[in-house]
């Protein structure tokens, strides 16, 4: 096999950007190019392809028997239309929306558009509320934030401790399976043999792109949700600048994805969700998860569905890299008409970057074509998009058109604020949230830094250089480029370290609070048994001389103390999504972990050091 270094890239458009310096020191770097007329609301793309392709597989899901119940277009707009009557009939409209607790499925994205193309908003909440939740309390303050006039859930018995919680007289229920004895409750096979009328048609007609089409729930730093007002023009425009950009998805083969990104999010559901909608594609929900135990049905579906491009975060490319690398017949399958890698939501280390390529090089012969974006649940959510060759990660491409970015010198940082018509109204029932999110001007403030790649050339594109509220400075008041470091001692550690967060703020020296990636800490454990508790195995001394000597090669090409690590501890409690240390989708949240794990912070810096603490 002859191997070629360079990727064939999928036909994007042209790299171009207006980039204008202000007196004011701001800096605003736009696309050139006018963004296209979108369309009102997506209901419109699942009527098109009901008529155009109406047999074509739409939404597929493992069913009992481990095959896949493959869900059509023509089916899918059947369906979506019988639920529109029975939640018109209900009363549902956009004062009372329909909130969603279940993950995704089937009978989740029917009732995603049965309620939205219709005028009704959608409220997905994390299932992690209500599955994984000790007190149930985020369930609990959205449900009195959303109001809703419906509440659906896969099953009661599941959700029983979550809907204890709530006043279920101002919301009923609806579920896919029979609702046990004394729970009342509409089943969701019974609502899709409603038949429907031209009430249906006149509230699909009414639905403008101003209009509230769902509420994302994000949590931010600290407390409960904020319900992020996405609109029916939100989403489409979106849409309509990934479709400027990517040129290849619209010429040539229909995409398809294997996707477990969760649709409570912007990522999963409305970038991959959308994607697949707008452009008539499949989308074979992936049950599985970036962790033991789970990452293996991601590998099963892999082996089955070869897509066409393949989008995840870092953590789920942390995990499946390992199946990748020792499964020929995975690797053959996964690159088998894959069109290039894209990852979001965190930046990805340069050791799995590297890795992917060597599994692609075996598979292929040649590189894959990495890809990126850049954008939040406020913007919908594509802000910037890589849709020219980038070599290494970090970079988050260029502005979409239609968007404005706001450089703004913050520090030693320059903080990226966002304008368009992708751009959020606000937060439900916050004002005083909303007035803070938006500058004077108008643009959002998405608190992330950003910085040319290439001053003297910016459309080589915009690079992620941190969050500015987690960078800190030390003692010396030196500044410590947290969102860097973080990425690089991962890397350095690799695989022993599963995620991270930075200490040292107003210290003099900076440290490193680590969750272990704990089957590869395992491994690293020689002659512990298979079972042996976490706390044996991360106080191991394989383990703990792997992770140091990985740091200090990590340091040794560093010149200040701002990058270089001095001590390590790891965590064997993992993060608590009620604390809000991290999201279903796997992001680690700097600033909450930090504050609820004061304890080990002062343990990682007290003098002299615990015997827990690496010290590099």
């Amino acid at each position: 096999m002859t191997l070629d270094q360079s990727p064939i890239l999928p036909h994007f458009a042209p790299a171009l950007v207006e980039v204008t310096k202000r007196a004011d020191g701001a800096t605003i770097v736009r696309s050139p190019v006018p963004l296209g007329r979108a369309d009102r609301q997506l209901g419109l793309w699942l009527r098109r392809w009901a008529k155009e392709t109406p047999e074509a597989t739409f939404i597929a899901e493992r069913d009992p028997t481990g095959g896949w119940r493959r869900l059509t277009y023509q089916a899918a707009l059947a369906g979506a239309n019988a639920l529109s009557q029975a939640f018109l009939d209900r009363g549902l409209g956009p004062a009372k929306p329909v909130m969603i607790l279940s993950g995704n499925s089937i009978d989740v994205a029917l009732v995603m558009l049965g309620a939205m193309q219709v005028g009704i908003p959608i409220a997905p909440v994390s299932p992690a509320y209500s599955l994984m939740s000790q007190d149930f309390a985020k369930v609990k303050y959205a449900f009195d934030l959303v109001e809703p006039g419906l509440i659906y859930a896969t099953a009661h018995a599941p959700f029983a401790g979550a809907l204890a919680t709530l006043d279920l007289a101002q919301a009923p229920l609806l579920f896919s399976a029979p609702a046990p004895q004394g729970v009342k409750a509409a089943i969701l096979g019974d609502l899709l043999k409603t038949a429907p009328t031209a009430a249906v048609e006149r509230a699909f007609d009414a639905v403008t792109p101003e209009m509230v089409a769902k509420y994302l729930l994000t949590s931010g730093s600290t407390g409960m949700p904020k319900a992020v007002i996405n609109t029916h023009g939100m989403l489409a425009v979106s849409q309509q600048m990934g479709s400027q950009l990517w040129l290849f998805v619209a010429e040539g083969e229909k995409p398809v994805l294997v996707d477990w990104l969760p649709w409570n999010h912007t990522f999963g559901g409305n970038h991959n969700f959308g994607l697949i909608l707008r452009h008539g594609g499949a989308l074979y929900i992936d049950a599985g998860r970036p962790m033991p135990g789970l990452i293996e049905h991601t590998v099963a579906n892999l082996k089955d569905v070869s897509p066409t491009m393949y989008l995840n975060v870092p953590a789920g490319y942390n995990a499946l890299l390992p199946y990748l690398e020792k499964d020929e017949e995975l690797r053959a399958n996964f690159f088998k008409r894959l069109q290039f890698v894209f990852y979001a939501a965190a930046a990805l280390p340069e050791d799995l970057w590297r890795r992917m390529e060597q599994v692609s090089l075996q598979a292929m012969g040649r590189k894959p074509a990495f890809v990126s974006s850049w954008g939040a649940t406020e913007t919908a959510p594509i802000v910037t998009t890589v849709h020219f060759p980038i070599d290494r990660a970090g970079v988050i491409g260029l502005p979409a058109p239609g968007v404005e970015i706001k450089l703004v010198p913050s520090g030693a940082k320059l903080e990226m604020r966002v304008r368009g018509p992708n751009v959020t109204p606000g937060y439900l029932k916050r004002p005083d949230l909303t007035k803070a999110a938006f500058d004077e001007e108008g643009f959002y403030r998405i608190g992330d830094a950003g910085k040319f790649v290439d001053p003297k050339d910016p459309a080589k594109g915009l690079a992620f250089d941190g969050r500015v509220a987690e960078d800190f400075k030390l003692v010396t008041g030196t500044w410590v480029p947290v969102g860097m470091l973080r990425v690089a001692a991962l890397a350095a550690a690799t695989p022993a370290l599963q995620d991270a967060v930075v200490t040292g703020h107003d210290r003099d020296f900076v440290g490193l609070l680590a969750w272990p990636n704990v089957a590869a800490c395992r491994q690293l454990a020689l002659g512990l048994a298979a079972d042996a508790p976490i706390a044996e195995v991360l106080a191991h001394p394989k383990v703990r001389e792997h992770v140091r000597s990985g740091i200090v090669r990590h340091n040794a090409g560093q010149a200040g103390s701002s990058t270089k690590i001095a001590r390590v501890l790891l965590m064997a409690e993992p993060p608590s999504i009620d604390a809000n240390e991290i999201t279903d989708k796997g992001y680690i949240n700097q600033i909450a972990t930090l504050g609820r794990r004061k304890a080990l912070v002062e343990a990682l810096h007290r003098e002299p050091p615990p015997p827990e603490v690496i010290v590099i």
